[in-house]
């Protein structure tokens, strides 16, 4: 908001009248854009400048304008994000992630030693003041399929009970018990009732979940562990510190919440963690660069005419003339629309596969991705592909005109992302502030599925901020009104609507309504300030390449500006990253408003489904260990 606001106070009279006073597009008698309407919008873009006229310094300047302004706020903004960052770390409360390093890629067992002595000796004799306990990563996938079935019958036994109190009246005290059948779906086999079956389920599953827990902790131990400190000092410099000769053993990392870990990727190796990387980087790079054939192959198989050949079931359903005609207008249509649904999921998913450890993490991986998918096929490809169509005919005549005629396309595609961008404040704020749809949906299960207090509260939760998609939807309107700042500044009134819109809706969003699903201290700005530097490099590249197609003699000029943003983002990095990618000793040695229970802290991140109440020290010998035993657990 800030950067287009101040760009636009200097642009907008500087350029306007610049642009307006010449005729360019008039002496060539032709129109910029293919439809009439927007004809007085390109008489104030670039596209209206005469080609080698004096006029074009006024642009050159203005781009230099644009690019100190983003480099001057984007500093204070690093400075101002840090700050923050180190006020929440430094708080006096007490949490967990804070007393506790992550340990992977644990070396091979030596002979006649378990796994927890192997972690405890090792930080012991490290770290011997400050080192508390270790908890020894499991494989947890059986107990937590137990532990998810015992869940899903108490949730139905709370259920059943709710249904029986609600049958209660004062003509009927006694009531109606529910009953159910146990067969398949709950639609075949015997029926019995519903509350003591559920009972009796939960009284079977009870023992086995505690059979499992043992065999777990005791004999699916992984080489992978949380080790927890007794002082943030402690856990803060082991995160950052090389504790083995071998960069692939004795990995450590500082920890994530216990809410954000993501248990099954601690257990990858360091090469393989590598080798993962890079498969998942070509898969992205392939996905964004022929994203058009699946798309296409979707179109293709969804006709009514293929899906007769690949389902011949379906024959009798599609042949319904009613039904025929609706589905050969919007099949091919919502094939598309769930596809790029799905877009989002399918990067997130490939992000957790290349062993990331913390749900934060892979949001933030899966936003760069989603990012630079949309710069390339929607800015890009909106540009370029929608100018080839057009003017297909002539580069194939004249194949070397092809840059003149993608550079004198801009100001015309001008038109549709000041159009794109006002449907985008519009009706995107317009339904993200009314959330018409989740209150909708809300009101329907209440009404018809919602017995229980869990229930409406399960309906109600409206999620998270959804970092993964919000922060690359808005990075590309970043870029697009960067690109055209110069060329049509009428798109900056547009721009700073946008933000500033999305700073009241998505403020209140997030302090009133989301739920967050993780805290990572900030550390999704330096990602941010990396995409908005790539959206600024895209904005100078272009209008050099646009100022080359108007034989500005002068062009030159701009060449410093790339390599200027290229500085500025090696000295941000290096003066401001290292406090976001670690946690600063002075940051962390802030004293605490109590003293820690360690026990607490240690406890909070077992997992759920080896969480017992009936959890005796013993049970955890093998997996979690202790430095040594007070009566309080402290050491």
């Amino acid at each position: 908001l800030g950067i287009f606001a101040l760009s636009g106070i200097i642009l907008l009279p500087a350029l306007l009248p610049v642009a307006a006073t010449d005729d360019s597009i008039q002496a060539a008698g032709k129109n910029t854009t293919s439809i009439g309407t927007f004809n007085d919008l390109d008489k104030l873009s670039m596209g209206n400048i005469t080609a080698k006229s004096s006029r074009l310094w006024a642009f050159l300047v203005a781009t230099y304008w644009v690019s100190f302004v983003t480099y001057f706020l984007l500093w204070r903004g690093y400075k101002h994000v840090s700050e923050l960052r180190a006020d929440a770390l430094m708080s006096p409360e007490v949490r967990p992630q804070q007393f506790a390093v992550l340990v992977r890629d644990l070396p091979d067992l030596p002979k006649g030693q378990s796994r927890k002595e192997q972690v405890d000796s090792y930080f012991k004799a490290i770290y011997p003041d400050t080192f508390y306990r270790s908890m020894v990563v499991t494989n947890n996938k059986e107990a937590n399929k137990i532990y998810e079935e015992l869940e899903g019958y108490k949730k139905k036994l709370a259920r059943a009970e709710a249904v029986y109190a609600e049958s209660k009246s004062a003509g009927k005290p006694e009531g109606t018990r529910p009953t159910i059948k146990t067969g398949f779906l709950g639609l075949l086999g015997k029926r019995v009732d519903a509350i003591e079956y559920y009972n009796e389920k939960i009284k079977e599953i009870i023992p086995k979940l505690e059979a499992e827990q043992k065999i777990t902790l005791k004999e699916k131990q992984l080489g992978a562990a949380l080790v927890f400190f007794t002082s943030r000092v402690a856990a803060a410099s082991a995160a950052q510190s090389l504790h083995a000769q071998l960069v692939d053993t004795w990995t450590v990392s500082d920890a994530p919440e216990s809410r954000e870990l993501i248990w099954n990727n601690l257990n990858i190796k360091f090469f393989q963690r590598q080798i993962r990387q890079y498969v998942v980087y070509v898969i992205v790079a392939l996905t964004i660069m022929f994203y058009m054939i699946p798309i296409g192959l979707i179109s293709a198989l969804t006709t009514l005419d293929n899906l007769k050949k690949i389902l011949p079931f379906l024959k009798p359903v599609i042949n319904i003339t009613a039904l025929k005609t609706v589905l050969e207008a919007y099949l091919p249509q919502i094939a598309l629309i769930v596809f790029l649904a799905l877009l989002p999921k399918l990067l997130l998913f490939l992000s957790k596969t290349e062993g990331i450890p913390a749900v934060s993490h892979a949001v933030r991986a899966a936003s760069g991705k989603y990012f630079y998918f949309t710069v390339l096929n929607v800015f890009i490809g909106v540009t370029v592909g929608g100018t080839l169509f057009k003017t297909f005919k002539s580069i194939e005549k004249d194949p070397n005109s092809i840059v003149d005629v993608l550079a004198n396309s801009l100001p015309g595609n001008a038109t549709f992302f000041l159009t794109y961008v006002a449907l985008q404040f519009f009706v995107g704020y317009g339904l993200e502030l009314s959330r018409i749809v989740p209150l909708i949906i809300y009101h329907l299960k209440r009404k018809y599925l919602c017995k229980t207090e869990a229930e409406q509260k399960e309906a109600w939760f409206p999620g998270d901020l959804g970092y993964g998609t919000r922060v690359p939807s808005d990075m590309l309107i970043v870029t697009i009104v960067f690109c055209y700042s110069c060329i049509a500044p009428l798109i900056i009134p547009f721009g700073v609507v946008y933000f500033a819109l999305g700073w009241l809706v998505l403020r209140n969003q997030a302090l009133k309504v989301y739920v967050p699903a993780y805290e990572s201290y900030g550390r999704m700005w330096p990602h941010m300030f990396l995409r908005l530097v790539a959206a600024l490099l895209l904005y100078q590249i272009t209008m050099l390449g646009y100022f080359g197609s108007k034989k500005f003699v002068y062009v030159g000029f701009l060449i410093p500006l790339p390599i200027l943003s290229l500085i500025f983002v090696y000295i941000c990095q290096k003066r401001f990253y290292k406090s976001f990618s670690d946690t600063a000793l002075e940051v962390a040695s802030r004293e605490l408003k109590e003293a820690p229970s360690m026990e607490h802290i240690f406890r909070s991140y077992i997992p759920l489904s080896l969480n017992s109440e009936k959890v005796d020290d013993d049970q955890f010998e093998d997996a979690l260990s202790q430095a040594s035993r007070s009566g309080s657990f402290v050491v």
